[in-house]
């Protein structure tokens, strides 16, 4: 899947439902949302989508911080939105959450970024020349995020700065939460 398509399957839901609150989004769009804790050690799970029965699930870690429950939610709809049919697949953990060597996970990613971020917001922050840090700090999402949306971003021809970082798979794991 292109980025272009995920771009459009992100703005295809933003139209649909007029909502960019996830636990919302979750409850219109018919996925039953769960919050379970499973601690918060190096490699724990953050979260996860299924599909069991013809019903929609994703479970998301209730020990982790609110902010990045929230964009583990992101991520976790985006396999919902992206992956509910693929042939075979009727679960999604998060072991790569940021892994852009896994398709399904790097799709993730990208819808997520698509999906919290709009193109207007990241332009206006980059224009007042917020340093990336500080931007993904006032955006509320992790700096892999911003990573990810800048690539979408550049994608579409947008004139974006190099990010001082390439999102790691494993960013995650390695913060013990």
């Amino acid at each position: 899947m292109t980025m272009d398509v995920i771009h459009r399957e992100a703005m295809r839901i933003k139209r649909r439902y007029a909502d960019t609150n996830l636990v919302r989004l979750c409850k219109a769009m018919g996925i039953t949302l769960l919050y379970e804790p499973m601690g918060v050690y190096e490699g724990t799970c953050k979260g996860f989508f299924l599909v069991h029965s013809r019903r929609m699930i994703i479970t998301i870690n209730s020990d982790l911080p609110e902010e990045q429950q929230y964009a583990v939610l992101a991520h976790e709809l985006g396999h919902a939105v992206l992956h509910r049919k693929s042939t075979g697949i009727n679960a999604f953990h998060d072991v790569g959450l940021y892994d852009d060597t896994s398709r399904l996970e790097y799709e993730a990613n990208i819808f997520a970024a698509e999906l919290l971020l709009e193109d207007g917001e990241v332009l206006e922050l980059l224009n007042e020349g917020m340093p990336f840090f500080d931007m993904a700090s006032t955006l509320c999402v992790p700096v892999e995020m911003l990573d990810f949306k800048f690539r979408t971003m550049k994608r579409r021809a947008y004139k974006v700065i190099n990010p001082p970082l390439m999102a790691k798979g494993d960013f995650l794991k390695k913060t013990g939460v």
